[in-house]
């Protein structure tokens, strides 16, 4: 626990990069430094360290770091690791493992003319997106209900520097070459947590095509190759 009795990771957005004895996914901790720059930099919302909406942006930086990063489930410091589900769009419930085994990614988006969580693994779709765009900033825009029910919109942005590379829902490679803009998506959440402030469950809702759809602007820079044969 750290300084007013809470957890460092409400307190501290980076907070469970300084985690030792650690399973990473690539043998240390990631470095979210120029991430943080472009958050800083770009963001919409000023929040009072200590707030509310202060509080719940940290937990779900920390979580976002944990579950793409933590390679063991046991390491996740911000979710109650015996009661925690995650859902999108009001789709079945999924667990920590089951995130850990497929992907943030895949866990979070839905086949589509894009991308197919199917057709890519762990390592690949974060190949896929973090080559394309290396920093995707996050943030509280408000929040509309404190714990242990908390409410709140979010934001997600970043600049498409380099190609998209990805499959599709028909096994097609689809390329989109790199227009140097702006993608940023919003939505909506609404997470119940313990007294430890650790997320039991967490609901997303948002529109996943609205990324793709800044990423392909008027198309002309969209290749699509067929790869797969079903």
């Amino acid at each position: 626990m750290a300084i007013y009795g809470l957890p460092d990771y409400v307190l501290d957005a980076n907070a469970v990069l300084k985690d030792k004895d650690v399973n990473w996914r690539h043998g240390q901790p990631p470095d979210y430094s120029k991430t943080r720059v472009v958050w800083a930099q770009t963001k919409k919302a000023n929040h009072t360290a200590g707030s509310l909406p202060d509080l719940v942006e940290n937990l779900v930086k920390n979580w976002e770091i944990e579950a793409s990063y933590k390679k063991d489930l046991k390491d996740w410091r911000t979710v109650d690791t015996s009661d925690y589900t995650f859902s999108v769009n009001g789709g079945p419930p999924q667990t920590g493992q089951h995130m850990l085994n497929v992907g943030t990614y895949n866990a979070i988006i839905e086949p589509n003319e894009y991308y197919c969580p199917m057709h890519s693994s762990f390592d690949a779709s974060h190949k896929s997106f973090k080559r394309m765009m290396p920093t995707f900033a996050w943030e509280v825009l408000e929040v509309f209900s404190g714990p242990p029910q908390v409410s709140f919109r979010w934001r997600h942005w970043g600049t498409m520097k380099e190609d998209y590379v990805g499959l599709n829902n028909k096994g097609e490679k689809v390329t989109i070459k790199g227009h140097g803009g702006a993608i940023d998506i919003e939505g909506v959440a609404v997470a119940i947590v313990n007294d430890k402030l650790q997320l039991k469950k967490v609901e997303v809702f948002f529109d996943p095509m609205t990324m793709f759809r800044q990423m392909a602007g008027d198309g002309s820079g969209v290749e699509k190759r067929l790869v797969m044969d079903f």
